[in-house]
């Protein structure tokens, strides 16, 4: 076990606040990047909008792919936002600590992501907002509100405006710090937000009650969200997702994804602001441990949603499982599926050289983001290419260079959003860090608890 760092208030609050009130000459370098990769989506939908739907692969009966297996990935990870922070802190699991703001923001940025892929599907977007919310009063035009593309929207925007105001209430501390330690236009700026926090015990015990609350009552949603994503598939008339598991199939299978990816984050934020005596080995340990218990979790579902297809021996289905199995080029897909979102990171999760390693950490963490959005895509398209009760009506599918752009772009989005937040705000929370040290601080004698060390 590696000893702590016994830190400074003066130094936590130095070498977190330092990306944010300084800006490195790398900074920029990254931003041009990421803007880069954001741009190639952005060229792509604005060439969508302005051409049509028919510049995508996509074409009866095969309506939805690439976008719509980005937009279940997305809406996975942002479910490790909830799974790190509000669950954890309802457990006072320590090691969350440092964790918690990163999978926050990473669950705000990814489920915004996600939003939009449903609206540039349609093609006309700007209608999106007309046809799915029900406010046409004079026409008496009202949504089908017992379809679940009407859900979607109400459960993303209930999750989206609930994850935003997580971040706000247990941001606000860190805001006074950067208040007070800042000069000029940044000291009014973060002086607003602050909304005139002096950290006195009664502001305290009204932001750690609000952080609970919000903990616990975003926790449902939390698990309605992907449950109605899941039955966008689930309740379609389509051979291959009529699967009776599907909505805790998709919910662990969005925690597996979720936690992942902020064992990656972590990784490339421990590496970019040197926050070594911030993210230690121990907490990818327990990222590590976590992932394990999850991925073995979401494996035993994938068996039960194979099995359950082929129970029946309808002709259609087990004709969309052969598929994705023998036929090119869901075979090999689904080699590298398995092998990335389970036969190789499994083992590697259950060695602690491993769990403990921070470039094996993100490496393993990788591949399984590879393999789950692989997974995505293997559960949409053959389900769709032989859906048709007739042979003669089957069909394929091949992707184009739009719907790659979009992918690409997807994944600049939402890195572009982390890399923004982490410069205008605290991406680890300060006031965390030193309620971490007061515990490290303490040893218990006897029945007394008396300080360790001497601190500033």
């Amino acid at each position: 076990m590696q000893e702590r760092p016994v830190l400074s208030d003066r130094q936590i609050n130095r070498e977190l606040l330092d990306f944010v009130l300084h800006t490195p000459i790398w900074f920029w370098g990254v931003l041009l990047l990421l803007g880069l990769v954001f741009g190639a989506g952005f060229i792509a939908v604005v060439y969508l909008i302005s051409t049509g739907l028919g510049v995508w692969g996509e074409n009866w009966p095969v309506m939805w792919a690439f976008e719509i297996t980005n937009f279940v990935f997305w809406v996975g990870i942002s479910h490790a936002g909830v799974m790190i922070s509000a669950s954890l802190r309802l457990t006072q699991a320590e090691w969350r600590r440092p964790v918690t703001r990163a999978a926050e923001v990473l669950t705000v940025f990814a489920l915004a992501t996600a939003a939009l892929h449903p609206a540039v599907h349609a093609g006309r977007f700007w209608r999106v907002i007309y046809w799915v919310f029900p406010y046409d009063f004079f026409r008496g035009i009202w949504p089908n509100v017992r379809s679940p593309l009407i859900w979607d929207p109400s459960a993303i925007f209930t999750y989206l405006t609930g994850s935003s105001l997580f971040i706000y209430s247990v941001l606000i501390p860190d805001l006074a710090v950067a208040r007070d330690r800042s000069t000029g236009w940044r000291r009014k700026f973060y002086g607003i937000l602050a909304l005139g926090w002096r950290g006195n015990p009664r502001q305290w015990r009204l932001q750690t009650l609000a952080g609970i609350l919000l903990s616990g009552l975003i926790l449902p949603v939390f698990v309605s969200v992907h449950s109605i994503v899941s039955f966008d598939f689930a309740m379609a008339l389509v051979p291959g997702w009529h699967s009776t598991v599907f909505a805790p199939y998709f919910v662990i299978g969005a925690v597996w994804s979720g936690v992942a990816a902020v064992a990656t984050l972590m990784a490339i934020l421990r590496f970019l602001f040197k926050l070594h005596n911030y993210i230690r080995p121990d907490h990818f340990d327990a990222l590590g441990r976590l992932l394990l218990v999850v991925g073995n979790a979401w494996f035993y579902f994938f068996i039960l949603d194979f099995i359950f297809g082929l129970f029946a021996r309808e002709e259609t289905e087990v004709a969309i499982w052969q598929a994705r199995i023998f036929e090119w080029p869901f075979n090999v897909l689904f080699i590298i599926f398995l092998l990335t979102a389970y036969i190789l990171p499994v083992p590697l999760l259950m060695m602690r050289s491993v769990r403990r390693s921070v470039t094996m950490m993100f490496l393993t963490s990788m591949l399984i983001n590879i393999g789950m959005w692989l997974e995505r895509y293997i559960l949409i398209v053959p389900a769709l290419q032989y859906k048709q009760a007739f042979q003669f009506s089957w069909s394929t599918y091949q992707p184009q260079l739009p719907e790659w752009g979009l992918v690409i772009g997807s994944f600049g989005l939402v890195a572009l959003g982390v890399l923004l937040f982490a410069k205008i705000f605290p991406i680890i929370p300060i006031y965390e860090q030193k309620e971490s040290q007061v515990f490290a601080a303490e040893i218990k004698v006897g029945k007394a608890t008396v300080p360790g060390v001497i601190r500033e």
